[in-house]
């Protein structure tokens, strides 16, 4: 962390306080004067007090300085500083015998690494602040156009429609193609509930098929074998960053006269065959919620290159309103709509996307690094014509001591996730099941481990080390 991150001038504003803040990632920024003096420290809960106690962006930080803030000197000793922490003040500035900041002092009595972190060290506060000031904060504004241009060109697709979320972006794709009671669609046993979520929200019928071991993604095989007459839509969930065996599903799709509905929430920029995951099927659906890999927060966007479902797309996002006569509903629709807010965040994300997607492998091409010698553990499989990216770096341990090795990292302060239940173990979904014997397998050796940009090397070699320790170098 680069010192003049965490200094701001007592005359610059709030929100040049809050674009440092958002660089440091401390919350935190440490107010000098003219003459370079420490006069105070400023928090980010500091502004948004002021922000609601009616002060404006423009304010300076002078302006809202208190007395008895806590710094300590740089001849002091660690149990000194650490005597100056507590619940509420985790980082101070040293001063030298000047009263000039030279360093910071930071201590965390538990250590606590999340299994992710958005990434926000672009144009996000900007953008953000634009659509703020803009006073075009619901479903329109300049943003919503912005960012629905920028992803359609970065999944190559020719058109993209914005949603609330990444399970109404599914339900949005089904009703577009008319999917509803009566009709069966094809969905993976291993995958986030939201996918059969959305089949059910619709009146459909979900049928729960097995996966491929060496993938984890949805088994062609299998769904070859669930096909009914009945059946009129498969959802290839690309999970964990995979991708699934598109060639062999949209040949079963044409075969049957089905339609594909990709689930992406978790594999932007993912390729099959040079192709991104999202542009292959009918409609691609993405999620961006706070641990995807572009986020808005909470959002979501259908994708296609279908003028028609296009436009039955934002036609049912935007209650079933014609788009030429206000107020005149063609069709019962939702309010699906992404904010303003929201697209700005969205925007700013696709400006380094690439490199947030190359920075995510680093991550995980570190964590392999550090357990090169285990041969108890395995990491997702690169297949052929399949690039996929890294959401949450996934390992597969074994079943015996995963759960152990969950404790044990969360005990440590490194927080976890175990791979997602097949939705055929659960009360509520288990009726649908037509097959999922490798999807039980799977589940109860997959681990999620913390994969966020700007986790240090230092706390993969902790967590790798307790990896080694529970599991065992078998070599």
């Amino acid at each position: 962390m680069k010192l003049n991150h965490m200094i701001c001038n007592e005359h610059n504003s709030l929100l040049e306080a809050l674009r440092s803040i958002n660089e440091n990632m401390k919350s935190t920024v440490f107010i000098v004067d003219d003459a370079s003096k420490l006069v105070g420290v400023i928090t980010d809960g500091d502004i948004r007090r002021a922000l609601l106690a009616g002060k404006g962006l423009e304010t300076t930080l002078g302006e809202i300085i208190g007395g008895g803030f806590v710094y300590g000197h740089i001849a002091d000793s660690i149990d000194t500083l650490k005597g100056k922490i507590n619940e509420k003040i985790k980082i101070i500035p040293l001063v030298d015998e000047k009263h000039q900041v030279v360093d910071f002092f930071e201590y965390h009595a538990h250590l606590h690494v999340p299994v992710s972190f958005p990434y926000l060290k672009g144009n996000e506060l900007k953008y953000l602040t634009d659509a703020f000031l803009s006073t075009w904060i619901s479903s329109s504004g300049k943003y919503i156009d912005l960012f629905e241009s920028a992803f359609a060109e970065f999944v190559n697709s020719s058109y993209a429609v914005s949603v609330s979320n990444g399970t109404v972006a599914i339900q949005l794709a089904l009703k577009a193609l008319g999917i509803g009671e009566g009709d069966e669609v094809i969905v993976p046993d291993l995958t986030f509930a939201a996918t059969i979520n959305a089949v059910l929200h619709v009146n459909a019928t979900p049928v729960i098929v097995d996966i491929e071991p060496d993938s984890w993604c949805i088994d062609p095989k299998q769904i070859s074998q669930a096909i009914t007459k009945r059946t009129k839509a498969i959802i290839p969930v690309h999970l964990y960053g995979q991708v699934c065996d598109m060639d062999a599903i949209m040949q079963i799709a044409e075969q049957n006269q089905l339609f594909v509905i990709e689930d992406c929430a978790e594999s932007h920029g993912a390729l099959y065959k040079g192709r991104k995951t999202g542009s292959i099927g009918d409609i691609g659906c993405f999620s961006f919620f706070a641990n995807k890999i572009v986020t808005t927060g909470e959002g979501g966007m259908c994708v296609t290159s279908n003028e028609k479902l296009q436009t039955r797309l934002r036609l049912l996002r935007d209650h079933g309103m014609s788009k030429n006569k206000k107020y005149w509903h063609e069709e019962v629709g939702f309010n699906f709509r992404m904010t303003n807010l929201q697209a700005s965040l969205g925007y700013a994300q696709m400006e380094k996307v690439n490199q947030m997607l190359v920075e995510r492998k680093q991550i995980e091409d570190m964590y392999k690094h550090y357990l090169k010698e285990n041969h108890a553990i395995s990491f997702q499989s690169d297949l052929p014509d399949r690039d996929r990216v890294v959401w949450l770096v996934s390992i597969l341990v074994p079943a015996a001591v995963r759960e152990q090795l969950l404790l044990r990292l969360r005990n440590s302060g490194f927080d976890n996730r175990a791979f997602f239940y097949p939705l055929s173990a659960m009360n509520i979904y288990k009726s649908y099941t037509h097959s999922n014997a490798q999807s039980r397998l799977i589940s109860e050796q997959g681990l999620n481990l913390p994969t966020y940009i700007g986790i240090s090397e230092e706390h993969v070699v902790k967590i790798t080390n307790q990896i080694n320790m529970a599991v065992g170098k078998i070599k």
